[in-house]
């Protein structure tokens, strides 16, 4: 019985290590299946997805795509492998401006060789608008903001108590009245054409000074901006170096007082330790933040397009924001993540929130208006760039019709008075002069010299009495092609080095003079006259229905310049800051 029993738990544990082993023979294998399913890819193929974006941004980016990468990126099935690239906004901005055959003021050309990415983060939505307000067929998709860095008025600490801070809240208004009328801030800026933060800061002090209205806002606006200019930088290495380098007085006092600069630029520039570390002063009402948004190219394929999905979703989750601190900046909620150092008197959250440019060229960052956002950069360059400019002014007989879009004045009335305008903004580098024409103005001759081509710190008071005094003739016809070729030859004889030189003309007709030169003798005489070494830009405005804008395109194409044309005779004062503005700025 004993044995018996004995055999029986033999039996069994037999039978156990038997079950055991098959066990764990299951377990093994059905371990080594599981990794061998974990360990094969979950896609195949790899898609290289190319992002440009602005350098202060770019480490963000790339650390969210290495994770991305390391958590098996793919989009539809296919490896994804991104390439950041850390592209000033201004640049890509060429390269893309290029492609569509149009170009930015302020910004330049691209190499030919360029490449568009396939995602661009550039710094603001401003870019956007710009490029899709000239370009129809430029029109990015998601364009959601994926940062912040709210828009600030940067001053020495020293500077910065005397008006206040950090006590104080200081408005757009109060920086006016410093920056107009008293001597005591030395601003500066960055060229707005090309910077984000400075064409903010212009935004907001233009809109400060426009708010009293009539000519007394537009005399503030030309303080303002020729006192920004006097300071201005090209890039923002070199305004920053110009703020004061040592602790005494007469360093402060000799160094930069005040710049529009973004949050982060402060935070970078004081991690430096400077001798006199900047204070950020949030000023009211809050400026156009930078909004970094996230724009997808148009034409890329389904693939790629798929692809920018999917980082984008990655740069939404909660642990982008850590990565923005490390950089200085914000999430697009305008609150910061785990480290940010954020300047005394910031809030959470600050800034502007983002409404993305859309594709159609409508409002951008802070509902923005392109219309707007292209008159304050069209002053911006009139008054900074430096020119040598015949101005040529239709006095034919129509230019008595009247303008029911403007209080029935004249047209003639209209167009002077922007003249006028252009004139009071142009500091004393330019040099002006003034002709009319019709027809048989002198003798058989079309154009008559009222003042000629001069610097202004000598011409300006002729100019003024000479724009008071014209008057249309009667019955007079358009000599368009004559004065064309005289206007050039003057402006080309006297032709200045470090200037555009430019014949600007304001017209309502299309040649009508009968005992002048063809259109065939005067295309082939301007282009025997042109001297690429000597570029001459013609820019013609026509003003009204009576223009025949292929006869002005075909003289244009010969000289460089452009052609711009309004019916409505009442935005002729537009039209001819963004004439001044969109002159080619290649200066020989």
């Amino acid at each position: 019985m004993v044995s018996g029993r004995h055999r029986m738990r033999s039996s069994i544990r037999g039978a156990g290590a038997i079950a055991a082993a098959m066990a764990l023979v299951l377990v093994v294998a059905g371990a080594w299946f599981g990794y061998r399913k974990l360990s094969e890819p979950a896609c195949t193929g790899q898609l290289k997805l190319t992002v440009a974006a602005a350098p202060e941004i770019a480490p963000a980016v790339q650390a969210a795509a290495a994770q991305w990468s390391e958590n098996g990126a793919a989009a539809e099935g296919v490896c994804v492998a991104v390439d950041v690239t850390a592209s000033e906004s201004a640049d890509v901005a060429a390269i893309l401006a290029g492609q569509h055959g149009v170009s930015l003021s302020g910004v330049g050309q691209a190499p030919g060789a360029a490449v568009s990415p396939d995602v661009w983060v550039p710094d603001s939505s401003t870019w956007l608008l710009r490029l899709s307000s000239e370009a129809a067929g430029f029109a990015p998709t998601n364009n959601a903001s994926i940062a912040r860095s709210p828009v600030v008025v940067a001053m020495p600490q020293p500077i910065a108590s005397s008006v206040g801070w950090p006590e104080k809240k200081i408005t757009w208004a109060d920086l006016l009245t410093q920056v107009t009328t008293g001597t005591k801030l030395k601003t500066g800026i960055v060229d707005p054409t090309r910077d984000s933060a400075g064409l903010s800061g212009l935004l907001a002090l233009g809109a400060a000074a426009g708010a009293a209205g009539g000519a007394r806002g537009q005399q503030a606006t030309t303080s303002a901006l020729r006192a920004l200019a006097t300071g201005r930088s090209a890039v923002r290495q070199d305004m920053l170096a110009k703020f004061p380098r040592g602790t005494d007085s007469a360093a402060i006092a000799a160094g930069l007082s005040a710049a529009p600069l973004s949050e982060e630029d402060v935070i970078e520039y004081n991690a430096k330790q400077p001798p006199i570390p900047l204070a950020a002063l949030y000023v009211e009402p809050a400026a156009m933040s930078l909004d970094y948004p996230y724009a997808v190219m148009p034409g890329i394929e389904p693939a790629r397009s798929a692809a920018a999905q999917g980082l984008f979703k990655v740069l939404t989750e909660n642990g982008f924001r850590d990565h923005l601190a490390k950089q200085h900046l914000r999430a697009s909620d305008g609150t910061w993540g785990e480290g940010f150092a954020a300047p005394q008197g910031a809030s959470v959250p600050a800034g502007t929130p983002s409404s993305s440019a859309s594709a159609a060229g409508g409002k951008a960052a802070g509902g923005l208006d392109p219309a707007v956002l292209g008159k304050a950069l069209a002053t911006w360059t009139a008054i900074t760039l430096p020119s040598r400019m015949l101005a040529v002014i239709d006095v034919s007989g129509s230019m008595l019709e009247k303008v029911p879009t403007a209080n029935n004045a004249t047209r003639a009335q209209v167009t002077l008075a922007a003249a006028q305008g252009g004139l009071d903004l142009f500091d004393e580098s330019w040099a002006v002069g003034l002709w009319t024409f019709s027809t048989e103005l002198v003798g058989a001759r079309d154009y008559r010299e009222l003042v000629p081509i001069g610097p202004l710190t000598s011409n300006r008071g002729q100019l003024k009495s000479a724009l008071a005094g014209v008057k249309p003739k009667q019955n007079g016809s358009t000599g368009l092609y004559d004065t064309v070729l005289a206007a050039y030859k003057t402006v080309q004889d006297g032709w200045e080095p470090g200037r555009v030189n430019s014949v600007v003309m304001l017209t309502d007709g299309e040649n009508e003079d009968p005992n002048g030169i063809t259109q065939e003798k005067l295309l082939a005489d301007l282009k025997a006259a042109a001297d690429p070494e000597k570029p001459i830009q013609m820019v013609i405005i026509g003003i009204g229905n009576g223009v025949n804008r292929g006869e002005l395109d075909a003289i244009t194409k010969v000289t460089g310049g452009g052609v711009f044309v309004t019916e409505d005779p009442a935005k002729i004062g537009d039209i001819f800051l963004q004439a001044i503005a969109l002159r080619p700025a290649t200066i020989k």
